[in-house]
């Protein structure tokens, strides 16, 4: 997914005049390919005096404490994925190949996968835009189907992201640490 998109990251040079510090690819995307980082900060505020790319690093579903994530993320549609059982099985492989802290995590972030293999819950809130194609959202007890352009502000609870359709569904989505519920 990464080489259809280009990030342009702006900065200071040596006299503090803006400039552009990165025009390229985003950074890194997640072993499934369905998560591509766009930037990360790690404190809020932001420190925009640090170098380099913030988004170059482990790609990780929530920003660090007091942290925020810019990304891309893509859903593949409903007829093209394994069956429920089969993700669960892959969940289940997955939480035995992750250290400890990260099993925990991931524990933690999918209390309840009845409804859908799908289903998890961040200690965040997200500001999400479809671009393309059409996605379902999932929760406990609701559904709301979703066209380019709806946005969805996400308020740490439990819900999946379904596509129903033909084409893969891409959304942008800003993600920022939150006290839960």
């Amino acid at each position: 997914m990464a080489d259809q998109y280009r990030r342009v990251v702006t900065g200071f040079d040596e006299n503090g005049r803006s400039i552009v510090a990165i025009d390229g690819p985003p950074g890194p995307e997640d072993a499934r390919g369905t998560l591509l980082e766009m930037w990360a900060t790690d404190s809020t505020p932001a420190d925009n005096s640090i170098p380099g790319d913030a988004a170059d690093r482990p790609v990780r579903l929530e920003p660090s404490a007091e942290g925020s994530k810019f990304r891309f993320f893509r859903v593949a549609p409903e007829s093209t994925l394994p069956s429920f059982e089969e993700r669960n099985a892959q969940q289940a492989a997955r939480l035995d190949t992750m250290n400890e802290d990260d099993r925990a995590d991931a524990v933690r972030i999918r209390r309840d996968t009845t409804r859908h293999p799908g289903m998890h819950e961040t200690l965040t809130v997200d500001y999400i835009i479809l671009l393309s194609g059409e996605v379902t959202m999932l929760l406990d007890e609701d559904q709301v189907d979703l066209k380019p352009f709806d946005v969805v502000v996400q308020r740490g609870t439990n819900h999946a992201w379904v596509n129903h359709g033909t084409e893969t569904a891409v959304l942008a989505a800003v993600l920022i640490d939150a006290d839960p519920l």
